[in-house]
């Protein structure tokens, strides 16, 4: 394909219209060698417009991710395009525009993190030589690729690693770091009157200031503790530095100055959190220009990230507690709360805007944890690092606001509506002592205040009273129920609870989804005795209700970018589902709608990864309580459905999908244990072993519970239909790779656990070739482990026609003798590192069923008879104790997850670890019986093995004696 070809192409995979079509001749052209220089000759050249540059950066960006390395680290592409990609790379990324910049230096990133710096130790030496003295375009695109590499260390742990690689970079970078440092303060001095030259060097400083944090991250360098005196006098310098031909002409957009003074007060505050001893001679003198600088900063947006930066370095100097002391005293903490904290406490008429017109967003930044950036949230957090140092100091002064603020409220409520805001919003932060956590709240409160009072006194009403009162106010009385959701008496909450469902049909959108955050999270609140605070029995009546208008309201707009929009609203569906289990019953029609309605639209264009995992988590906790009794209903509605996603390849939610799939069959397979595969299963088997959807890796653990599903229904018409050996390929795929080698280990004892021996057969000694293939070559922990228990599986399943003399049949055919040598050296040895109790169990009961049952081990393997006795009786030292099935979801914090990146688990339909043996369930007493039983029908054999081969071990004959005499 020609570039400019090739440049539309790229072009069309950015407009939803053309992209399915667009991504599937890239996906074909990107198998091609060369294909990744091809991309950056397009983002090189000013011929093919900037959508189309900036496309192919993306694409280029995304290719590299993809494309890089194995998980082994050996390069996937031929050496010479590695070579030429690492070579044009840091060229091309500081002549491009910034907005290609970034996906560049995301690319970078991605290579820097599989080669910097031993595999591409020429890399800041690359950097330093491009440095100029003066061209400042130049050297803050350098700066940009340097930025891009070194701020992977900041969240990194410690490591000598780490440390050799970050000494490396200091001994090339850090002197003209340092230089440019200097020069760059020259130059902004000189050209003061220059609004084009002074806006390029702010830029640069704003880079260094990135870089000089990026640099210290990890342990102060000597360079700059050598220049203590010197660095703290520039940072000082530009911290007061002012110039109205760096003011923004907007009041909603940051500018040059407060992006350097931003990031100068980032670097302040790791360096006084973490390198006291050098930095706390210069703290006082940040500590009085931060002072000055928050009283004098207007209230615009421009400066929202500049004043809570400025907020954020008071709360680490606060943790320190000599700084502390200077805040000790009545009147400077006055002082300090009525100049600094209230008023980026206060809402401004910004906030009251996003409140009305950009309402999602207003939730997202004011939900705790959410909003880190925000004025608020760094102005209580600087009000809670006081509290924890001088409590009663700051609730006497706090509480005197408070009252001011109520007071001024009840004179005028009309009016006056934001001063109560304001009291509600400084009494709860003063009230929560410590993090506020996401399944329980505010776990401790401050002594000294009394939270129910004052929720009584002054915040309830908000939530009784009708349309006169504020939205906002009725939003602060919803959200201190759910800051202090956990500090509320199961009885407290049964008179709030219909109040906070109350405000679901509010018709304000911020009141109405705060109401179902805070329903969300108490349903899932449980006490010390993991009982649930919000009984089920009182949500089933309700649900009906419920459900629907949470449905009616997500579907207002059923345009698909905004129908999915608000992720909370899903969430609570998927949390009632979750506490009515099957109190769905009598609903399921209408909830089956429903679901199948927001599926076909949101598959068009899927745009919140938060809203369609809670989507798909709320379908999994329906098919988990209805399918069992109604899996013909739930199969008839969701498959035509879930086969329009995977024939239109929404790659998004195949992954889902197959997880419902699988669900879907678990629960006939639950509800009818007899019979085949049904046409509705059959007719999943041939597509879902075409070898594209085993290509992506989020595919491929969705992919094998569902094909276990289906060996487990169906695997006499897999068999007939000659489907065995497809499925054995992509074990082999699975298994030669270290990544995926788990779900070939899972893949294969499905096989073995639901095809006759006699149809396995052919085929063992292959799989048996590629197993002890990876064991010699290629052995991990986990392989050794999944191995040790896919023998263990064998041995133990003798009822099934398998056990230790099939596998040994086997095993001597690969190599006559190997299994003695593998016994000894890896399954033996290994058995006793099997850590998961699942795990132990079926190994005991291999070990034993070898012991009773085993021909090779009775004749042939005498020796090996004591060594397996001896490790079957270590195993009963610490038997494996199966808990009985906990029937609890776990609750996913979404914040932590990655989506886009490898499989996402559904948390309500996943599946437990599998019981090959669940009539087993005291391991102890089912040996001995097993021994007893064994060696009464054998004549005494078993008894008279014992005092023959574990005569070098008394106390093992012993200890089995006493198994055998239970």
């Amino acid at each position: 394909m020609d570039l400019q070809r090739l440049a539309t192409t790229l072009e069309a995979s950015l407009d939803p219209t053309q992209n399915k079509q667009a991504e599937t001749v890239l996906l074909q052209e990107q198998k091609k060698a060369g294909f990744s220089l091809l991309l950056l000759r397009i983002v090189a050249s000013d011929t093919y417009g900037s959508t189309a540059r900036l496309a192919s950066a993306l694409y280029f960006k995304n290719f590299i991710r993809r494309s890089w390395t194995d998980e082994n680290g050996n390069y996937k592409l031929p050496q010479q395009e590695v070579v030429s990609i690492k070579q044009e790379l840091i060229g091309l990324m500081i002549n491009v525009p910034a907005n290609i910049q970034y996906q560049l230096g995301d690319a970078v990133g991605v290579i820097a993190d599989s080669d910097f710096w031993r595999r591409w130790d020429t890399l800041v030496d690359d950097l330093v030589s491009r440095l100029t003295p003066d061209n400042a375009r130049i050297n803050n695109g350098v700066l940009q690729v340097a930025h891009s590499i070194f701020k992977r260390w900041r969240p990194l742990y410690r490591s000598d690693e780490l440390f050799t690689e970050v000494n490396h970079v200091l001994g090339k970078f850090g002197d003209p770091f340092v230089q440019l440092l200097s020069n760059t303060d020259q130059f902004i001095e000189r050209n003061g009157d220059d609004r084009s030259a002074l806006s390029q060097y702010f830029s640069t400083m704003n880079l260094l200031m990135k870089l000089l944090y990026d640099l210290s991250v990890q342990d102060l360098p000597p360079i700059f503790e050598d220049n203590m005196q010197s660095l703290t006098s520039l940072l000082h310098k530009y911290l007061i530095y002012d110039n109205s031909l760096l003011h923004s002409d907007d009041d909603s957009e940051s500018g040059p100055l407060e992006f350097v003074k931003s990031g100068i007060f980032e670097v302040l505050g790791l360096y006084a959190q973490k390198y006291e001893d050098a930095f706390g001679p210069f703290v006082e003198q940040f500590v009085g220009s931060s002072w000055n600088l928050l009283t004098t900063t207007g209230l615009e947006p421009k400066n929202d990230i500049l004043v809570s930066k400025a907020l954020q370095f008071l709360t680490s100097v606060t943790r320190l507690s000599q700084h502390a002391q200077t805040f000790n005293n009545e009147d400077t903490m006055a002082q300090v709360i009525e100049r600094v904290v209230l008023p980026n406490l206060s809402l401004r008429d910004s906030d009251m805007e996003m409140f009305e017109d950009e309402p999602i967003e207003f939730i997202r930044r004011d939900l705790e944890g959410s909003d880190s950036d925000t004025r608020r949230r760094a102005a209580t957090d600087f009000l809670q690092q006081l509290l924890a140092q001088f409590q009663k100091l700051v609730t006497d002064i706090v509480l005197r606001y408070v009252n001011h603020y109520l007071s001024e409220y009840s004179r005028n409520p009309s009016a006056n509506w934001k001063s109560k805001d304001t009291a509600v919003y400084l009494y709860s932060s003063i009230a929560a002592k410590g993090a506020v956590t996401t399944s329980q709240g505010v776990k401790s409160v401050n002594e000294l205040v009394n939270i129910i009072d004052f929720f009584q006194a002054n915040v309830a009403a908000d939530l009784v009273s009708g349309s006169d009162v504020e939205p906002i106010l009725k939003v602060d009385a919803i959200k201190y129920l759910y800051m202090f959701r956990s500090q509320i008496t199961r009885e407290q909450w049964r008179d709030a609870f219909p109040l906070v469902v109350k405000h679901l049909g509010s018709p304000d959108y911020v009141v109405y989804t705060y109401a179902a955050i805070a329903l969300e999270r108490v349903l899932a609140l449980t006490d010390q005795s993991k009982q649930s605070v919000i009984n089920p029995a009182d949500v089933i009546p309700l649900s009906a209700q419920l459900l629907e208008h949470l449905f009616q309201l997500m579907t207002r707009n059923s345009e698909p970018a905004k129908l999915q929009e608000n992720e909370f609203l899903m969430r609570c569906v998927m949390r009632v589902l979750i506490v009515i289990r099957d109190g769905v019953l009598p609903i399921t029609d209408s909830v089956l709608a429903n679901f199948t309605k927001i599926t076909q639209i949101i598959s068009v264009n899927p745009a919140n990864p938060r809203f369609y995992y809670y989507h798909f988590e709320a379908l999994g906790a329906f098919i988990r309580f209805a399918a069992p009794l109604q899996h013909e209903r739930l199969e008839n509605g969701f498959y035509p459905v879930f086969l329009n996603i995977l024939e239109n390849d929404v790659q998004e939610f195949i992954p889902y999908v197959f997880q419902l799939f699988a669900a879907l069959l678990e629960a006939n397979i639950e509800a009818n244990p007899r019979g085949g595969l049904t046409n509705y299963y059959a007719s999943l088997v041939l597509p879902i072993l075409s070898p594209p959807l085993w290509l992506s890796r989020g595919n491929i653990p969705a992919l094998v519970r569902l094909l276990s599903s289906l060996m487990t229904r169906g695997a006499p018409q897999i068999a007939e239909n000659r489907q065995l050996e497809p499925i054995l390929g992509i074990f082999q795929t699975l298994i030669i790779n270290k990544v995926n080698e788990i779900y070939g280990f899972e893949l294969l004892e499905s096989i073995m656990a639901n095809f006759a021996p006699s149809i396995i057969e052919p085929y063992f000694v292959p799989i048996l070739q590629l197993l002890f293939t990876r064991l010699q070559n290629s052995k991990t922990e986990a392989f050794s482990s999944r191995f040790v228990r896919f023998y263990h599986l064998i041995s133990s399943r003798i009822d099934s026609g398998l056990g230790a003399d099939w596998f040994i049949k086997y095993a001597n055919q690969v190599q006559e003798g190997l299994y003695v040598q593998l016994y000894l050296s890896i399954i033996l040895p290994d058995t006793q590192k099997l850590a998961r109790p699942l795990d132990r169990k079926i190994a005991v009961i291999s070990l034993c069923k070898t012991l009773t049952d085993s021909v090779a081990f009775a004749e042939k393997y005498k020796k090996g008879w004591g060594y397996t006795c001896e490790t079957l009786l270590k195993l009963l030292e610490n038997p494996p104790m199966i808990a009985s099935t906990d029937d609890t979801i776990a609750d996913q914090d979404v914040d932590d997850m990655s989506f886009g990146v490898g499989f996402t688990q559904l948390q309500t339909i996943k599946r437990p670890a599998r019981d090959f043996s669940p009539g087993v369930t005291d391991v102890k007493s089912w040996v001995g019986q097993e021994l007893q039983s064994a060696n009464a029908e054998q004549g005494g054999k078993i008894k008279s093995f014992a005092e023959d081969r574990l005569a070098h071990s008394p106390q093992a004959l012993q200890v089995l004696s006493t198994y055998m005499s239970r």
